[in-house]
This record gives C-alpha cells, structure tokens and sequence, in this order.
C-alpha cells in the first residue's frame, strides 16, 4: 500500500464503523463549509467546493449532510476555521505530511505532536519533509471506468501529466491549475470520477518492514482519528503481504 493511493486508504481501518462514518462526515462537512466560505456556493464556479461535493457524495454523505453545511458558511454560528499543515517522520523513516482545519492552532499543534511522539514519528518543523513531495491535481476512477489502454488515452487527451493504474483502478495527475479542467474533461469522456483533489504525491517511495509498517498504520490511523485532521499523506510502501499480515 502506497502512501500517496487513495484506493486502500481506509481499508485498513478498524473499530466501531458508525462512529467513524460520523467522524468521516463531520470533516466533510467541515471542508464544505470552508470551501463554500472562501469562494462562492455555487460549485460551478468554486473548484474546491466542486471537489468537496463529489468527495461527499462518494462517501455517500445524506444530501440534506452537504445542504446544511453550505448554508453554514453564511450563518451566524460558523466557526473560523484555519488551514494548517504539519510535517513530520513516521516509523521506517517514512515522511509524513497532515493537513488540518482548526478553530485552534495550539491544540491542533499539541495533538498531532503527541500522536507523533506516541507513535514511533516526530514532529518536525515547516519544510523538513514537503520538499520530497510535490502538489498535484489527482483524479481517481475505479477500475470499472475502463481498462488502463483507454483511460491513458482518455487522460492524455483531457491534459494530464501521468496516469498510474492497477487492478484498484486509476489514478490520473494533473497541474494543479489544470485538475478542474482535466476532470471536466474526463467526465464527459468516462463519466463522474470517485474523487478530484489536490495531493502530495511523493518523489520516492520508501519500503517498510512489518514492524515499522505496524508502528505506521497506528500513527495513521491515530492521525485520521484526530477531529482536526483532514488528510495525512505519506511516501511510504507496504507490501500486500505485510498488509494482510496486519489485518488491511
């Protein structure tokens, strides 16, 4: 399982469903809202609401979830959430990157280097790991979108820069100004995507063993947990064998 996929990202996730189905649909939420705050309701014309929709609608959030959170972005009683991001070094020597959107800083910050710490990671400073990454558009369709031959032709038509795919599905790469435009593109050609966003697509991957990739899955899965905490991207690779060994 490599960090950067989206495909096997929470298959691996354990515990009481129904209360990470709520938590799933509290950060959707979340990211509606501030999405809808920053640029217009309409996501015709508000590329990051358009994308927070779709990512909604394919975690099969209740409509009325998604209305309400788009009328709270002009209600009396939202919150001022800031964007934040932590980088950091998780077991294996693996690069970890969070992503956030707090109401408060400082305990975002305390939680998410005590997560860390507790972990087997450290928390590190501003640019210690993003530059082993870089900021893509990446849009994914599940294998049934067509076979990898069409979807490559498909892609390189609309304007991306590189298609990955696998018996998971797809997963095409764009600019990021070019990802809305690219996925509007691909709609017309293969229909609706799973998901359109922005990542942080790892330069190298770096192969764990099966105890580092335990002491990983914790610290990602304690991440995910964290109400804050919107995505957590890393450069790490977990063999199908070391997964099935951890129960992913």
């Amino acid at each position: 399982m490599a960090g950067h996929s989206q495909f096997k990202n929470i298959m691996y996730r354990k515990g009481a469903q129904d209360a990470k189905r709520a938590r799933l649909f509290a950060k959707l939420a979340r990211e509606i809202t501030v999405a809808c705050k920053m640029g217009q309701p309409d996501p015709n014309h508000n590329p990051r609401l358009r994308a927070a929709m779709n990512a909604a609608r394919q975690a099969q959030m209740p409509k009325d979830n998604i209305e309400r959170a788009i009328k709270k972005a002009s209600g009396p009683d939202m919150e001022n959430y800031e964007e934040v991001r932590y980088e950091g070094f998780g077991p294996g020597g693996t690069a970890i990157i969070v992503e956030a959107l707090t109401d408060n800083r400082n305990r975002t910050a305390g939680e998410v280097r005590s997560l860390f710490s507790k972990n087997g990671g450290n928390l590190g400073a501003s640019g210690s790991v993003s530059h082993q990454f870089d900021r893509v558009g990446q849009i994914v369709y599940t294998a049934a979108a067509g076979s990898a031959d069409a979807v490559f032709e498909a892609a390189l038509e609309a304007g991306a820069d590189d298609v990955q795919s696998s018996e998971d599905g797809h997963e095409i790469f764009t600019a990021i100004e070019n990802l809305h435009e690219v996925a509007r593109a691909l709609e017309d050609k293969i229909g609706a995507a799973e998901s359109a966003k922005l990542v942080w697509r790892p330069h190298d991957l770096v192969s764990v063993d099966e105890a580092a990739a335990q002491s990983l899955m914790k610290l990602i899965d304690a991440l995910e947990d964290n109400d804050d905490v919107q995505t957590v991207s890393g450069n790490y690779d977990v063999s199908d064998d070391i997964m099935a060994k951890l129960g992913g």
